[in-house]
């Protein structure tokens, strides 16, 4: 597997597992995203992409066999989140949602990479 593109993705993986914790926090100090914003799937989405982040960057680290399809179905989760976050006008909902979109995308390239070594 490319290591740049591990690394990107490492980088990446790291970096919105952070954007999700610190959404999650603001929206607890806000009260959550209840009232005037919706619901919507927050704070649940965020909760499941910082898990799923943080898997991502243990199984890469580890050079695990199953990175690639821990990193296609973090891509997912990290699309929803992303599509969840940018409904709301909450400046850390979009640093999250932003970080999420890079998230996917290299996630994207590393499944895919993978896919079309096997």
């Amino acid at each position: 597997m490319h290591t740049m593109k591990i690394a990107d993705c490492l980088d990446a993986c790291h970096d919105c597992e952070v954007a999700c914790e610190r959404c999650l926090i603001e929206m607890v100090r806000e009260g959550g995203h209840q009232g005037e914003h919706g619901g919507g799937d927050c704070p649940e989405c965020c909760r499941e992409c910082a898990d799923i982040c943080g898997v991502c960057v243990r199984m890469m680290a580890r050079e695990s066999r199953y990175t690639a399809a821990f990193c296609r179905l973090c891509a997912e989760v990290c699309e929803w989140c992303a599509s969840s976050c940018r409904e709301h006008g909450s400046p850390h909902c979009i640093a999250c949602a932003e970080a999420c979109e890079r998230c996917a995308a290299a996630c994207t390239a590393v499944g895919r990479e993978d896919a079309a070594e096997s």
